[in-house]
């Protein structure tokens, strides 16, 4: 059987390895040993910080939402 197809790419919550910059907003810095939210790009990994991550997580859902609502 064919495994079902996702609209989600490639999205990974980890644990940061050194300290970096968050993508959406560089004045957000991510701590080593923090959590952060990596979302795959072409060939690399955006990292975003928590605040960020709830932020774009929130607005995915919510489109999701929108989408399934369509079908009734």
């Amino acid at each position: 059987m064919a495994k079902p197809k996702s609209t989600m790419k490639q999205v990974v919550i980890d644990v940061a390895l050194k300290s970096h910059n968050c993508k959406r907003n560089s004045a957000h810095r991510i701590l080593k040993g923090n959590i952060r939210l990596k979302i795959k790009s072409s060939r690399s990994f955006h990292a975003y910080c928590v605040d960020c991550a709830k932020g774009i997580l929130q607005g995915d859902i919510a489109k999701i939402q929108n989408l399934l609502s369509k079908f009734d």
